[in-house]
């Protein structure tokens, strides 16, 4: 399934989608009111909620038009987790802008965290900051949501704690974060963490290892990766960040972004205000946000 959260009628509303045919509805369950309560109590209500699911009637849909998409889970209980150079074609194109060897993997996943308080949804816009940064850049990225509290995970239970992926852009003011030496200030400004459009649950992508990766700058295709190609899969990454370290329900873990990015190219290409970003992921869907003018 499909869920997102829409501003529909004047209303924060939890919905079903249905995105081949750009249609949702909205849930009813009472255990389940917003996305975040809907990942705490899924164990207990899966089986109601996939038989709403497959209650609804055909002429019940009603078309995305008449909502606005939100964040999925707008405000995060926690810090969002990130991944930094976990694709090897990344690692070599930044890897002598950033420090550190060039052509190498690193020996230990490289976490972060950056505060999206709220995140950004899909459409929404990416502020500039122009005060504090002059070079604003993309990243795609396939986000995990995490379902079900647990730490010390052992990689080959790791998928059990799963809810569902959705996308994520880890948008960065490259400029800030080197002054700071450092990763959290530079990919911490308000507005730039873009999720959504939806959270797709995990038995839609049993292997979370074959997904293609994409993003495109004012339709031009900037990154053109595959999930096949991370150096720590998403089994791996909780595995390792699960070591003394407790996982909660609707935590949210960015894995990392493939080569491609802005600060990448040659002379650089960051965003320009008014840019369009679309980050695609196969299974998905499309996470399209604009610069702000």
């Amino acid at each position: 399934m499909k869920f997102a959260a829409l501003k529909y009628q004047g209303k924060e509303t939890l919905c079903f989608v249905n995105s081949k045919k750009n249609t949702f509805f909205p849930v009813k369950n009472e255990s389940a009111p917003d996305m975040q309560t809907l990942i705490d109590n899924y164990e207990h209500i899966e089986s109601e909620v996939e038989r709403e699911y497959r209650n609804i009637r055909e002429h019940d849909w009603i078309s995305l038009e008449e909502a606005e998409f939100l964040a999925p889970i707008p405000y995060p209980r926690r810090n969002i987790v990130c991944l930094g150079k976990n694709y090897l074609e990344h690692v070599k194109e930044i890897g002598g802008i950033t420090g550190g060897p060039k052509d190498t993997a690193p020996e230990y996943p490289i976490y972060f965290t950056k505060a999206a308080y709220p995140c950004n949804s899909h459409m929404g816009t990416v502020l500039r900051h122009p005060d504090i940064t002059q070079k604003i850049d993309y990243e795609a990225e396939l986000a995990v949501v995490i379902g079900k509290k647990g730490t010390d995970i052992p990689a080959e239970e790791a998928l059990d704690y799963v809810f569902g992926y959705t996308v994520g852009n880890d948008i960065s003011a490259r400029d800030v974060q080197n002054r700071h030496v450092n990763w959290f200030m530079g990919k911490s400004l308000i507005s730039h963490c873009p999720v959504g459009p939806y959270i797709v649950t995990k038995d839609e992508i049993p292997d979370p290892q074959k997904l293609s990766v994409q993003s495109y700058v004012n339709d031009e295709l900037r990154q053109n990766g595959n999930t096949a190609d991370m150096i720590w899969g998403v089994a791996d990454i909780i595995r390792e960040l699960s070591k003394g370290y407790m996982l909660y329900p609707g935590d949210i873990i960015l894995t990392g972004t493939p080569k491609g990015v802005g600060m990448g190219f040659n002379p650089p290409k960051f965003l320009n205000p008014g840019d369009k970003i679309t980050c695609r992921i196969e299974g998905i869907g499309d996470l399209i946000n604009y610069i702000e003018e």
